[in-house]
């Protein structure tokens, strides 16, 4: 398992969360609790390994809506005993999780978004355009609709929207006339009839650029399906609230919606929001937190090199500098 996962941007992701994880009360202290990280997209468990190895007081919660993802993690981290909670849910979630288990502030939160390695590993979970599968792509496959239902019953103008908003496809009417044609006299069930349909759709033009043509189109509809962008609106505010002061947030995204989101929630948090022209700025108003990156920060020429998958690899952070003053 662990040869088949190369964590994305591992080292950088571990320096910025240090200074949270070693402060006192961490790796170096005997007095009180260790410090709590949360791994919100824990995977099969490469980034979480690490944490644990790396700052040996540190307590992890860790969080996945994929129930073969948690089973394979367990097992990796079981040598890690109790230090270790693993919880079913939605990174969204996570206020209720920490409340659940009597967590009132947390000091590091790891964000690695998208689709897991394992996922896209799998052919029959339908994630990948290179291999025929049921057009499936629920991360948790024990809820929701799956991708050939969202194909097959979606109205034309929504399945627009879809290609549009999440995949930001220009060709989206083109696609998704073509599908409704095909739907027509046969359900869609498997990805590599999608694919040769969007081949077979786009002009010649638009399959020139941009890698497979399928990509944005299958893009699309995971984020649907998973509900990916909704839930990260919520996720990002919540992490943060989540912080301690002096606490630290750390977000991998993959495709520019995703880093977009993160970097207005960084950025709001990282703002005053005082009225123009106060003298002295009021606590209330003054920053919570301070970003900790130059922009998104990108995996290295050589890690790309030794790991395709980090190409896309967008990452931000931002440390908590004070409480919510109401």
């Amino acid at each position: 398992m662990s040869q088949r996962h190369v964590p994305v941007m591992l080292q950088r992701c571990l320096d910025l969360l240090a200074p949270a994880l070693e402060r006192p009360g961490g790796a170096d202290s005997t007095e009180g609790p260790g410090p709590v990280v949360v791994d919100c997209t824990l995977g099969l468990g490469g980034h979480s390994e690490a944490l644990l190895t790396r700052f040996p007081a540190a307590r992890l919660v860790a969080l996945d809506r994929d129930t073969e993802a948690l089973r394979l993690s367990r097992e990796r981290l079981a040598p890690f005993g109790d230090r270790a909670t693993l919880v079913h849910a939605v990174y969204d979630e996570l206020p209720d999780v920490l409340d659940r288990l009597g967590i009132p502030a947390v000091q590091g939160v790891l964000f690695d978004l998208g689709v897991s390695s394992m996922q896209l590993d799998e052919a029959d979970r339908g994630f990948a355009y290179a291999q025929d599968a049921p057009l499936d792509m629920r991360m948790d496959q024990t809820t929701g609709l799956g991708a050939a239902e969202v194909l097959n019953t979606y109205p034309p103008g929504e399945l627009v929207r879809i290609l549009r908003a999440y995949g930001e496809e220009k060709q989206a009417k083109r696609i998704v006339a073509a599908i409704v044609r095909e739907r027509e006299k046969e359900p869609f069930t498997n990805s590599a009839r999608l694919v040769e349909l969007i081949r077979d759709a786009l002009p010649q033009a638009a399959k020139r650029t941009g890698g497979n043509p399928a990509k944005r189109t299958f893009q699309a509809l995971r984020i649907e399906v998973n509900g990916e962008l909704t839930v990260l609106e919520r996720a990002i505010p919540a992490a943060v609230k989540a912080l301690a002061v002096g606490g630290r947030i750390a977000v991998l995204s993959y495709h520019s919606l995703e880093d977009r989101l993160v970097k207005q929630v960084l950025a709001e948090g990282a703002a005053s929001t005082a009225p123009p022209g106060l003298p002295v700025i009021p606590e209330r108003y003054q920053p919570r937190l301070k970003l900790l990156t130059r922009g998104a920060e990108l995996p290295s020429e050589e890690e790309v090199a030794e790991n395709r998958r980090a190409a896309p690899a967008r990452l931000r952070g931002a440390e908590r500098i004070r409480e919510d003053v109401r």
